[in-house]
């Protein structure tokens, strides 16, 4: 499993993309911090809320599994990778999917919930017009 946290400031917080590689399964989580954190912070949050953490869906990278390479030449790319300031656009189309997919379930619940409500005031009506009619 390989895993990737990218730290940087969307205008007014300060945000972490938590992406995770585990085969061909790719998936990533948006974390935010509001001001910005320490290392320390980073760590203890990751340790806290682990098991909360809601991934987007796992989609298939497609990546073939690299040979290891020499320990100079990864500590260059972790350097590179830490000098960079975006986020992939693979991470942000996971966000934007697990973004769509939490609009869903939020709709789905809230039209259960009218429903619901129009069923019961339905109800209240019905037991108004008998109660009605029972009084004459």
């Amino acid at each position: 499993m390989e895993s990737q946290l990218t730290i940087l400031f969307e205008n007014p917080f300060w945000v972490g993309i938590y992406e995770r590689i585990d085969g061909e399964c790719y998936q990533v989580c948006k974390i935010t911090f509001g001001a910005e954190p320490s290392n320390r912070e980073v760590y203890e949050f990751l340790l806290r809320n682990w098991a909360v953490l809601r991934f987007s869906q796992p989609t298939r990278t497609g990546k073939v599994k690299e040979k290891s390479k020499n320990p100079k030449r990864r500590q260059r790319e972790i350097r590179s990778q830490l000098q960079k300031t975006g986020v992939g656009t693979k991470a942000q189309q996971a966000l934007n999917q697990q973004r769509e997919e939490n609009q869903k379930q939020r709709r789905v619940k809230s039209r259960q919930r009218q429903e619901s409500e129009q069923r019961r005031r339905y109800a209240l009506r019905q037991e108004k017009k008998r109660a009605k009619h029972k009084g004459h």
